[in-house]
C-alpha cells in the first residue's frame, strides 16, 4: 500500500507540473524538452499535449490510489489487470528511450536536456517502472 501511495504522489505531482505548463508556467520546461545539439528542439509540444499528458499522468496516479484502497472505485478487472502492466511498461519504454535523444541509451548527451534525462528523467521513470511491478507482483 505504501509503494501504491508513494507512486500516486509521484504521478499526480508530475501531472501537476504538466497543468502549470498548460497556464503558462515555465518551471522546468526548457529542460524537459530534448533538443539537437545546436539547440534547437526536437519537440514543440502545445498546450493540449501538456494537459493530455498531464490527465494521463493524474489518471495513473489515482489507478495507483485505488489499487492501494485508499480510494473504493471499482474499475473493471481487465482494467486492474491490464493498467498494472500497461502503466509499468509506458515507464519503461521511456527509460530506455528512442536512442538518440532520450533515455538510457540515447547518443545525444552533451545538451541541457541529456544531462537531466540522465540524472533525473530516465532514472526517475525506470524507479515508476519497477515500482509499479513490483506493486503487481505482491498484489
Amino acid at each position: 500500500m505504501i509503494l501504491s501511495v508513494l507512486l500516486s504522489v509521484i504521478l499526480i505531482g508530475l501531472g501537476f507540473i504538466h497543468f502549470n505548463w498548460v497556464i503558462g508556467g515555465k518551471f522546468g520546461f526548457s529542460e524537459s524538452l530534448p533538443t539537437k545539439l545546436n539547440g534547437e528542439k526536437v519537440l514543440n509540444p502545445k498546450k493540449a499535449d501538456s494537459a493530455i499528458v498531464g490527465i494521463g499522468l493524474t489518471a495513473f496516479g489515482f489507478f495507483y490510489l485505488i489499487k492501494s484502497g485508499l480510494i473504493n472505485f471499482n474499475l473493471p478487472v481487465r482494467i486492474m489487470t491490464y493498467g498494472s502492466w500497461i502503466i509499468p511498461a509506458i515507464f519503461l519504454l521511456r527509460a530506455i528511450g528512442e536512442f538518440k535523444y532520450v533515455g538510457f541509451f540515447k547518443q545525444i548527451k552533451e545538451t541541457e536536456f541529456s544531462k537531466w534525462d540522465t540524472k533525473l528523467f530516465s532514472p526517475l521513470c525506470l524507479t515508476i517502472a519497477i515500482c509499479g511491478i513490483i506493486i503487481q507482483l505482491t498484489q
